[in-house]
């Protein structure tokens, strides 16, 4: 190899005394083992005079398989990392409607810092849909609201989220705030049991017991379907406060959120996965760089 590089040198440079210098050494003991080289392979390879350095054909024919020997040489230790680093895997997080844009900057801090090891790709659901994924292994995590009760998953909270009411706006102009008891005569609407998490049925059973009795149920619609109900002044409804939560989306002329004052309900998000995938398991790697993200749950 250092009779090559040598070569390479003189060859690129056609001065002994450049090349030398390149290498950092003296001219006499390089021209000596480009002599050595020239004897090993039974070709002279450069032509030599008191006034130029010519390579001779037999030189000039070695040059790129000299080059080209060098960088494989060269490349081992980039190819030996690459050989024994562990192959990158991709892999889904599952993610409910609604998530807070905060949560999902999280979520890509997380992809982030996992991206040599883990392909991190989002995948949508309703949440009972996607913690049945993650517990046959469909998926790797799941964004999932609360409660979740499964032996099997591990949870990890990462966002906590003020609810209030939603209302029709003509009938509440001017308010910042509203209270329970001023809501009695107005039926609740819920979204879809199926698109809505469970926590949405304790929140209708507290409800009942403070004094909300009347109920509208939607079937077969999406969350749009009961800001159609509370646009039209027909009922209310509990959803997120904060002004960048994506629900706000669906929200409709005559329709505003506020504040209950006698009422604070919270909706809490956490991250799952299967606890044997974590411990030892292929996902260890990926949790552990989960629970750095998320040490300091969000509070909206």
């Amino acid at each position: 190899m250092l009779h090559l590089r040598y070569f390479v040198a003189v060859a690129e440079e056609l001065n002994f005394t450049a090349a030398a210098r390149r290498l950092h050494m003296s001219t006499p003991p390089l021209s000596q083992r480009i002599k050595d080289l020239e004897n090993e392979i039974g070709q002279r390879l450069f032509d030599r005079s008191t006034h130029h350095v010519m390579l001779t054909p037999a030189g000039a024919a070695l040059l790129p398989i000299a080059r080209d020997v060098l960088e494989q040489v060269n490349s081992i230790p980039w190819r030996l990392s690459e050989a024994t680093r562990p192959q990158r895997s991709t892999v889904f997080l599952g993610v409910p409607a609604g998530v807070h844009p905060e949560l999902r900057e999280r979520i890509s801090t997380l992809a982030g810092l996992v991206r040599e090891r883990f392909e991190l790709k989002r995948w949508p659901g309703a949440t009972a849909d996607l913690v049945n994924a993650v517990r046959e292994g469909r998926l790797a995590l799941t964004l999932a609201r609360l409660p979740v009760a499964d032996p099997a998953l591990e949870q990890l909270a990462v966002m906590s989220e003020r609810l209030g009411a939603v209302v029709p706006a003509d009938r509440f102009a001017g308010r910042d705030s509203i209270a329970l008891a001023e809501l009695t005569d107005l039926p609740y609407v819920a979204s879809p049991a199926e698109i809505t998490p469970a926590y949405f049925d304790q929140l209708d059973r507290q409800l009942s017991e403070l004094g909300i009795k009347k109920r509208i149920k939607l079937a077969h619609t999406g969350f749009g379907g009961a800001a159609e109900i509370i646009s039209c002044g027909l009922a209310f409804s509990i959803s997120m406060l904060d002004a960048k939560s994506p629900m706000q989306g669906y929200r409709m002329e005559n329709v505003t959120a506020l504040p209950i004052t006698d009422f604070h309900p919270r909706l809490d998000t956490a991250l799952l996965w299967n606890r044997d995938r974590a411990h030892g398991g292929d996902l260890e790697e990926l949790v552990d760089a989960a629970r750095e993200v998320f040490a300091e749950p969000l509070s909206i």
